[in-house]
């Protein structure tokens, strides 16, 4: 499939515009019809965002049905399990994705702030911040649209996502927005996705090594991201304006 780029003036990206024009033409869309929309008005400055984690396959894989050349941006933060990159080594294998990129934080950064590589175990913002926000700031400086899995049914601020959003002068895609659990799970087994390895094991939502944990039979699918904390999200679904605050009150 080749992209088709909208036409715009390169010395002005419309987000707002953009938000509207992709709203109502993909706005009740199909995954797949979402991410073809976007990647024909952005085309090669629109990414997916994949943490490689849990449900991850499912939107790899109907990336991969659109374009197997689809930059795919992966967060390696240095506290990640050994099975996830494994796990990505392995879709990006059997999905044929041919853009997969690993981005890690600076290396001043972490000497500066987290020498010592304890910083998760005194402040959770501020290591996730130098490990993932910023790092993923940088490198979306190349583009104005991105893409990620999040879903309304994993809840708090997800349950009213919409498809497109704007946040920070990009445009924010999430295709799988509308989809239920049974929807991802149906679609993984009708297309014999693998699962990350780490399910089997009671772990339902995969992100940094000392910052997950095994889920238990009722609880939520993200009850395991900092647990026993008021946290709920990395940061990079956030503004960097809400970065800041949260980065100020502590």
């Amino acid at each position: 499939m080749t992209a088709q780029v909208a036409l715009q003036d390169p010395g002005f990206f419309d987000v707002l515009g953009a938000v509207d024009r992709l709203d109502s033409r993909y706005g009740s869309s199909s995954p797949e019809q979402v991410i073809d929309g976007a990647l024909k008005y952005f085309g090669r400055r629109f990414a997916l965002i994949s943490s490689f984690g849990a449900e991850s396959a499912v939107l790899l894989h109907i990336a991969a049905q659109v374009s197997k050349d689809i930059p795919v941006l992966f967060l390696d933060t240095g506290k990640l399990f050994g099975e996830t990159k494994r796990f990505r080594n392995q879709l990006t294998e059997e999905l044929g994705l041919t853009d997969v990129r690993s981005i890690s934080p600076d290396q001043n950064d972490l000497q500066r702030e987290d020498p010592k590589g304890g910083l998760w175990t005194k402040d959770t913002n501020k290591c996730c911040y130098i490990r993932k926000v910023k790092p993923l700031s940088n490198v979306l400086q190349g583009f104005e649209g991105w893409a990620s899995g999040r879903k309304r049914f994993q809840g708090g601020v997800r349950s009213l996502l919409p498809h497109f959003e704007a946040s920070d002068g990009r445009v924010k895609v999430n295709p799988l927005a509308l989809w239920t659990k049974d929807d991802v799970s149906d679609y993984m087994e009708a297309h014999s996705l693998p699962r990350h390895p780490l399910v089997t094991e009671g772990f339902a939502s995969i992100g940094c090594m000392p910052c997950t944990d095994r889920v238990a039979d009722g609880e939520s699918e993200r009850a395991g991201r900092w647990r026993g904390q008021t946290k709920t999200e990395c940061g990079i679904h956030l503004s960097l304006a809400e970065n800041s605050r949260i980065l100020s009150d502590k």
